[in-house]
């Protein structure tokens, strides 16, 4: 039985050159991808973004963890409008926190407590959408940000679709229970979204803040962005699975991201982990990451294979997943496994 999601996603290596980045939307679109995800890491989100929706006709668009909390909520409010318009109704705006030392000494922004003050982002956003879009008053005051100024000649014009979907990158309880107030989905992180973190956690999180807004839980989409081990054969697979052991041996060193560990009882690996990183000792990370552990964080499976993995894995907890887009000869292959994705 394949899986059915509403939306299967591809994404943009962080570390794609801008100027490859149409020839692979275009190429992913063709795939019958339904989004596109895009990184604000190594190159500005949405400046890819915008580089995606130019380079296609028909696929979502979405930045996948836009840093917030480096921007003014009118800077990515004036962003996410000229996207969303630039594409046709097709943007979706994806926020992340980050953690406090990337935000504090990377971004040079100050840090506070992360879920009030994605909340405050969130309803800042909507007020600034409401007034270009309804010509409502822009007044919104909260702790964190205060907006109560836009003359009529800087509104930009009105959309001819809706707002941005606003999808909040969430793993913690706090943030998930955020997303549950406000958001339209959840971008779970590749270290957060095996199936048990989603049902013992996740789930209850994203109804326990839906509840304070009286919204059903079930109008938050859950985006799986979980970190498949495939490739056309099995000498493929394996080689994806050992990239994937050598990746979270690396992220699982960030106590932000140690939750699942957590559930798991494999905390003492995370701790070990982040030790062997403040000693230098980076060549002997990757033995860690247990196959036991792959096993439960990796899904894994030839293209042909993937498919029933996902079911077993993610059906009725998930309604949208990402893929990895393995290389142009694997095409397809990649064309097929999207379409049994989509069911």
């Amino acid at each position: 039985m394949s899986p059915v999601f509403d939306k299967v996603w591809a994404s943009v290596d962080l570390s794609m050159p801008l100027a490859d980045v149409a020839p692979f939307a275009a190429r992913a679109e063709r795939l019958g991808f339904d989004g596109i995800a895009v990184a604000d890491a190594i190159h500005d989100g949405p400046m890819t973004a915008a580089a995606v929706v130019t380079a296609t006709s028909r696929v979502a668009v979405r930045t996948s963890g836009l840093v917030a909390f480096a921007r003014s909520p009118y800077t990515t409010a004036i962003a996410a409008w000229d996207l969303q318009a630039l594409s046709g109704g097709r943007f979706e705006l994806g926020l992340g926190p980050l953690v406090r030392p990337v935000v504090v000494d990377r971004y040079s922004m100050p840090w506070t407590a992360p879920a009030p003050r994605m909340r405050e982002y969130v309803e800042a956003l909507r007020a600034i959408f409401d007034c270009w879009q309804h010509g409502t008053p822009l007044h919104y005051e909260g702790e964190h940000y205060r907006f109560t100024r836009m003359q009529d000649y800087m509104k930009p014009p009105r959309l001819a679709h809706p707002a941005p979907r606003t999808v909040i990158a969430g793993i913690g309880p706090h943030m998930t229970a955020v997303a549950g107030e406000l958001a339209d989905a959840i971008n779970t992180h590749p270290t957060n979204s095996d199936p048990r973190f989603l049902r013992e956690l996740t789930l209850p999180n994203l109804a326990r803040g839906a509840a304070r807004r009286d919204r059903d839980p079930s109008e938050v989409a859950i985006i799986v962005n979980a970190m498949c081990a495939t490739g056309r054969d099995a000498e493929t697979v394996a080689r994806s699975r050992e990239s994937a052991r050598g990746l979270l041996a690396i992220l699982y060193s960030t106590r932000e991201y140690m939750h699942s560990l957590d559930l798991y009882g494999w905390r003492e690996v995370g701790e070990r982990l982040r030790r062997m990183i403040r000693e230098g000792r980076w060549s002997e990370l990757a033995p860690e990451i247990t196959d036991e552990m792959l096993d439960v964080f990796v899904p894994t499976g030839t293209y042909e294979e993937l498919p029933a993995v996902l079911h077993e894995r993610y059906g009725g907890l998930a309604r949208e997943i990402g893929l990895p887009v393995g290389p142009p000869d694997d095409d397809a292959a990649l064309e097929r496994l999207v379409a049994e994705c989509r069911g």
